[in-house]
């Protein structure tokens, strides 16, 4: 069962690559005026490359539904962060551009950090109960400020003198705030798999699976406002470590799930750092610099030119 669980994140994580590659390709090709705006996303339908990056998001969403069906959110939520090694080597397939030893190594530090993560935490279920509505509505209002702050911060990006910067202040800040909202979206996921034992009716009939697909629209126009605003070097990050941070808060703080503590807790912290510090290493990738792709500018009639983005 354990397996299992491991097996459908690390598909789930293989599926988000992919649709994460497919999604900004097709948002390049977007002029910028419609940034933050709905007909981002109808410009967006009508590009195939898009259509089929959605298909990947739910095919990853379908996939970590499953595993977390099995599994502890704080066991499955830390092996999605494998989206961004996996988004790397997927574009250097495609981009016909190979991993250099800088990126293999920092590839193998994201893999020993989340060992030392899951191994020294050592996640096990909560108590069994039901979670009292008054911390649903805390939890939720705590990572919803968390994310409207991110947003505020990436909005006011627009302002700042150095179009480049303003770029990667936005996708950095989407990207932050579309994390935090995946994050929250898990748990909600995860709340809904637990009412799958009582039959497709009783999901039908609670909450959850309706605060789920909410969060889940707000998740992916946050998600396509990244992809947009700037290149996958500046937003990835944000959205790699983010998501699984806020997942775990909410499998510790709402789910009660047991996590070791004194010396454990030390020695997961350090293979944080690792897998964070890794994550970084690997933000910097000439792969997620958007370089193999047609790159377009608007021009001062409104459309796209050759050029810097």
């Amino acid at each position: 069962m354990a397996v299992l669980t491991y097996v459908l994140s690390v598909l789930a994580a293989c599926a988000n690559a992919v649709a994460s590659v497919l999604q900004r390709k097709a948002n390049r090709e977007v002029p910028v005026e419609f940034e933050l705006k709905p007909q981002l996303i109808t410009q967006l339908l009508r590009r195939p490359v898009w259509v089929a990056g959605v298909l990947g998001v739910i095919a990853g969403f379908l996939l970590q539904a499953a595993a977390l069906h099995r599994g502890q959110l704080s066991v499955v939520a830390p092996i999605l962060a494998f989206e961004l090694p996996l988004t790397l080597m997927i574009a250097a397939r495609v981009f016909h551009a190979p991993l250099r030893h800088r990126e293999w190594a920092a590839c193998l530090g994201m893999s020993a950090g989340l060992a030392a993560v899951l191994y020294f935490l050592a996640p096990s279920s909560g108590p069994p109960g039901s979670v009292p509505w008054q911390v649903w509505l805390m939890a939720t209002g705590a990572t919803e400020a968390l994310t409207l702050a991110a947003f505020e911060w990436a909005r006011r990006g627009d302002i700042a003198t150095d179009q480049r910067v303003g770029s990667a202040r936005r996708a950095a800040g989407f990207g932050l705030a579309a994390g935090c909202q995946f994050g929250m979206t898990a748990a909600f996921v995860k709340a809904m798999t637990l009412r799958l034992g009582h039959g497709i009716g009783a999901v039908l009939t609670g909450w959850e699976v309706y605060a789920m697909a909410v969060s889940g629209l707000v998740a992916m126009f946050l998600l396509q406002s990244a992809m947009h605003a700037g290149r996958l070097i500046a937003a990835q990050p944000a959205l790699t470590l983010s998501d699984p941070l806020v997942s775990v808060m909410w499998a510790v703080a709402v789910f009660g799930e047991r996590v070791r503590g004194g010396t454990y807790l030390l020695l997961a912290m350090a293979g944080g750092a690792l897998l964070a510090f890794s994550v970084l290493v690997l933000a910097r990738s000439d792969l997620l610099g958007d370089g193999d792709l047609p790159s377009v500018t608007p021009s001062r009639d409104g459309h796209r030119q050759p050029g810097e983005r």
